[in-house]
């Protein structure tokens, strides 16, 4: 089975799709990813419907992304001198803290999402159809995909949302899978949240999945690929960002030794404390924290 075939989860199936950075130079957020070791898609503009049923305009943004073998990572950025919804809502959410601001759960069907979030109380706007051309070895291709969110205010956290693919073989393409840190998965997230009680129940009803609650006052959500983990408010992090905010993720590698010596060689500083992970920080231009584990 190839990577793209992998991606999306089998009916009442639920993965961890991707995160997003958002940040204010997507040239100076990928350079920052490629000397951490990945790489990346050359850079995309967006389309979506200004409304429903409208054809698809420039949303007024661009990305990069890293392609995993399951899941992916993106760098996601405003076009210069856009004045697009989707554009402002990206320069409200850095003007908070640059960083990651999208969760996004892979799931089959956008109606059956819209259903049941109907149910749980989230009262969702219709799916979302989104494109962006990409190129391929035997020329250009549209990647479609339909995106359901909560309805504005519903999910604090970030823009937490689902995502489905109809065209993932446009993205999961060979030559963009290979990383020289050996990352293979995007594996976890850990989402900082003010009232943990109140963000597990929540989040209960999101996914439709039970949490795992833990000693150290944190909730893990087990997914059929990945893991959400949800921290309260005394979690220990990095940074400044507000709460509640999304904090980082988990990149599974095939050789943690083999991580370390690239980071080594690029001059990269990295916290080795705790045994079995490296976590690495965004930085001022990408944000966030990456951990790299086996």
């Amino acid at each position: 089975m190839s990577a793209a075939e992998k991606q999306v989860p089998g009916p009442g199936g639920i993965s961890l799709d991707h995160v997003a950075h958002w940040v204010p130079e997507i040239e100076a957020a990928s350079k920052r990813m490629e000397q951490l070791g990945f790489t990346l898609t050359p850079h995309s503009r967006q389309f979506l419907p200004p409304k429903p049923g409208d054809p698809p305009a420039p949303a007024g943004t661009g990305n990069r992304c890293v392609m995993l073998g399951e899941g992916y990572i993106e760098i996601l950025g405003v076009e210069q001198g856009a004045e697009t919804p989707n554009a402002q809502a990206l320069r409200q959410g850095m003007a908070r803290y640059v960083g990651l601001h999208i969760v996004c759960f892979g799931e089959h069907d956008p109606q059956l999402v819209v259903s049941r979030l109907k149910q749980n109380g989230f009262d969702p706007p219709p799916a979302v159809a989104l494109s962006r051309r990409i190129g391929t070895p035997d020329g250009e291709g549209l990647a479609r995909f339909s995106v359901v969110r909560a309805a504005p205010g519903g999910m604090a956290e970030g823009r937490i949302q689902y995502c489905i693919h109809h065209t993932p073989e446009l993205l999961w393409q060979d030559r963009w899978i290979g990383h020289a840190n050996g990352s293979q998965a995007l594996a976890s997230v850990i989402i900082v949240v003010s009232d943990l009680d109140e963000a597990v129940a929540r989040y209960e009803r999101f996914l439709g999945r039970k949490a795992d609650r833990r000693p150290d006052a944190t909730a893990v959500f087990r997914l059929d690929r990945g893991v959400a983990m949800l921290g309260g408010p005394n979690t220990p992090r990095s940074g400044n960002a507000p709460l509640p905010f999304v904090a980082a993720y988990g990149v599974r590698v095939r050789d943690l030794a083999e991580t370390a010596r690239h980071l080594d060689r690029a001059g990269v500083t990295a916290d080795k404390s705790v045994e079995g992970v490296i976590s690495v920080e965004g930085g001022p231009g990408l944000g966030g924290t990456i951990v790299f584990h086996s």
